[in-house]
């Protein structure tokens, strides 16, 4: 799971070295399905998604970044985590979505 979260990360910062913008932010979610079942690295996640969007200069998903990253402690301790959510701030933090196929071995689909 973390090799494949770190695949994912290295993924991210050679798009956002060759300003690929879209690709960064598609690598950044992909890290964020994988780790959502992990607390620390699901902070993590959104911590990299609030310094790409102040990279950026996106205030909505700086704002969307500091709310996911106020609820992660709640969704960890509730266990409502919505499996295959790509973390975004234009995406509801609640909504379930599919999970591509090359990341369900990496994923707890069995915690509560």
């Amino acid at each position: 799971m973390r090799s494949a979260i770190a695949v994912e990360m290295r993924s991210y910062r050679h798009a956002r070295d060759i300003r690929d913008w879209s690709a960064a932010w598609h690598h950044l979610g992909r890290a964020h399905i994988i780790a959502q079942s992990i607390f620390r690295l699901h902070l993590v996640s959104h911590a990299a998604m609030l310094t790409f969007a102040i990279s950026r200069r996106d205030v909505r998903e700086i704002i969307g970044q500091l709310l996911r990253i106020a609820l992660v402690p709640l969704g960890a301790l509730t266990g409502r985590l919505p499996t295959g959510n790509t973390g975004r701030a234009r995406i509801s933090a609640f909504a379930p979505m599919p999970v591509p196929e090359d990341l369900l071995p990496y994923l707890r689909l069995d915690r509560p």
